[in-house]
């Protein structure tokens, strides 16, 4: 769907124009129009199903993979999730306007840092249409506009979704510009809003490896990077075995299209005889493909022999890597190597080792005796999440609320100049 006479330029100078009046919003005013948006999603469930069925078919015409199919699903009950998540955001506490680290210097003077709206905010994302409602309820909440291109095989669901989202802005008489839908989907747009330094102030892109790639190699804006989700479980030699095998059937076919999900298995070789019968037992329940090393292949039926691309690979499927290693430090290895920065496991009864591993591993989010799953925003307090930054820069790991706020300096004082 494209609209020839759409101006992306246009777009994000108004949208720069919205953020000022969004900055200024107090918390009750962002709260109550957060909660009027999550009851009139709720309300036009039944219209964003008819209009999210229009994408499905389209999709499976397009033959998307059953991953994506799996992501740009509305159900009434997903649906709900987003009105859900929306009210999670209302609940959260405001960081704008909060200042913090306020000292007092030898001359009288205070310093300390506000935190403050990063200003204009734009989200590029595939399949998804939850991102819609949620980044634009992240993006208010911190006091920030938004510009959402979501791709065209979503296009009629984050249509109807941001229909909802323009009704209630109308209602409270502001800004349409505070969440804007760019609704020509060609990458020619993409192009265009990527030049757009003077009016957006930051670039989050949600989807495959080749979209995120693109848009850092093109972007004149800062760019938040999640290029891939590798997470890793590490079952150590000190491990509990049930346990092990409850977080790797929960980390890999909870929802295996989620980046959360694990990819790769490294199992020590002390425990492996032990471990890896029941492991296969637990995936085959599931009809996991296993792509294993030469040394675990003979604990699954049908493996297929893992080659380098597959320790490299999200799978984003019923599909897992497993390899046995030597030992703890074989294990770290093979994660600093094949690393994407996401989120590692290690199951261990050993504190002193599974603080090692907190110690040595520096990916976005480090877990012990916990399932990747819990690798997301909500589940780790922040509400709901606008991206996962795997860059170290500004934000890591899941991004909530204050990821989407800056600093500022405040000084005050009572005539001090300076000698």
């Amino acid at each position: 769907m494209n609209s020839t006479n759409f101006d992306m330029q246009y777009m994000a100078q108004q949208a720069k124009a919205a953020s000022r009046e969004v900055a200024q919003l107090t918390t009750t005013q962002k709260n109550q129009l957060l909660t009027d948006m999550a009851q009139a999603i709720r309300a036009a469930s039944a219209a964003i199903i008819v209009e999210n069925e229009k994408d499905l078919v389209a999709g499976r015409d397009k033959g998307l993979s059953s991953a994506m199919l799996d992501r740009l699903t509305l159900t009434p009950e997903r649906i709900d999730d987003i009105a859900a998540a929306i009210i999670d955001i209302v609940n959260l506490p405001d960081p704008v306007g909060n200042i913090a680290n306020m000292q007092l210097r030898p001359n009288g003077m205070q310093v300390g840092k506000m935190r403050i709206p990063l200003g204009v905010v734009s989200m590029i994302y595939e399949s998804r249409p939850n991102v819609t409602a949620e980044s634009a309820a992240l993006c208010i909440k911190a006091g920030n506009a938004v510009v959402l291109r979501g791709g065209s095989e979503a296009i009629h669901s984050n249509l109807a979704l941001a229909n909802c989202l323009h009704q209630v802005l109308a209602t409270h008489q502001l800004n349409p510009y505070m969440v804007s839908v760019i609704p020509d989907t060609s990458r020619e747009v993409i192009e265009q809003l990527l030049k757009q330094r003077d009016s957006i102030d930051l670039v989050i892109p949600r989807g495959g490896e080749g979209l995120i790639r693109y848009v850092t190699e093109n972007s004149q804006i800062p760019v938040i990077q999640h290029f891939k989700g590798v997470c890793h479980q590490y079952v150590d030699e000190f491990a509990d075995v049930n346990k092990a095998i409850d977080l790797l059937v929960n980390g890999k076919t909870q929802r295996p299209s989620a980046c959360n999900a694990l990819e790769t298995l490294l199992v020590h070789q002390s425990i492996a005889e032990q471990y890896l019968p029941k492991a296969a037992q637990a995936l085959a329940e599931f009809d996991v493909k296993i792509h294993a090393c030469a040394q675990s292949q003979p604990y699954f039926e049908g493996a297929e022999l893992a080659s380098e691309d597959d320790f490299q690979a999200e799978y984003l499927a019923q599909e897992i890597a497993v390899k046995i290693v030597a030992d703890y430090d074989a294990a770290v290895a093979h994660i600093n190597q094949y690393t994407s920065d996401h989120t590692e496991v290690i199951v261990s009864q050993d504190t002193s080792r599974c603080q090692q591993f907190i110690r040595q591993i520096n990916s976005s989010v480090v877990m012990a005796n916990v399932s990747s799953r819990f690798s997301d925003g909500g589940q780790l307090g922040l509400g709901s999440e606008i991206g996962i930054s795997t860059s170290k820069l500004h934000a890591y790991g899941p991004m909530g609320l204050e990821a989407l706020t800056t600093e500022k300096f405040v000084v005050l004082g009572d005539g001090q100049v300076r000698p």
